[in-house]
């Protein structure tokens, strides 16, 4: 499938067969993820893969729609912030390329039939805890990844004409 193809095939899902995923797949995704564009190829992140099996009362404490753990795995998209790249105003790239990273195991998991959801909408205190981060890390994002129970729904977006501008603001 093109990449056209690929951008309009996916969507978040939000129900999930239980069927495991298989090894291959999973690393498939992830080498997809670590292949992504970074700030002076500094790769500043880190993704943490949770099985789901058995952390359903943990994970319902992270976010608490009960669909995140009928996934078999979660994958979640830390920034790692020391070694970052700075921009000239001392901006760190780290959540930048991380995001940058997150998008591509996305689409990477869609292109192999995977189902995903980006979420944002989390407890970060709780997911800390979780996976024991150490301070300088920062969870950005997260996804389940598994086969999808359902159906795409219509996207509904902005048209170019509110999200472009030509030559100035």
């Amino acid at each position: 499938m093109g990449f056209q193809e690929l951008v309009g095939k996916r969507y978040s899902v939000r129900s999930y067969k239980s069927d495991p995923v298989p090894e291959e797949l999973l690393q498939k995704v992830l080498e997809v993820a670590r292949l992504a564009p970074t700030a002076h190829n500094f790769q500043p992140f880190k993704f943490v893969v949770l099985r789901t099996a058995g952390r359903e009362e943990e994970l319902k404490r992270i976010y608490a729609r009960d669909w995140l753990s009928q996934a078999p795995l979660v994958v979640i998209a830390c920034a790692v912030y020391e070694g970052a790249w700075l921009r000239m105003d001392k901006k760190n790239y780290a959540e930048v390329d991380v995001t940058i990273a997150m998008d591509h195991l996305i689409m990477a998991a869609t292109d192999l039939g995977l189902g995903t959801c980006w979420i944002a909408a989390f407890n970060p205190q709780e997911l800390r805890a979780a996976l024991k981060l150490p301070e300088g890390v920062e969870p950005i994002a997260l996804t389940p990844i598994g086969y999808a129970a359902d159906q795409p729904k219509e996207k509904k977006r902005k048209p170019l004409s509110e999200l472009v501008r030509y030559e100035r603001w």
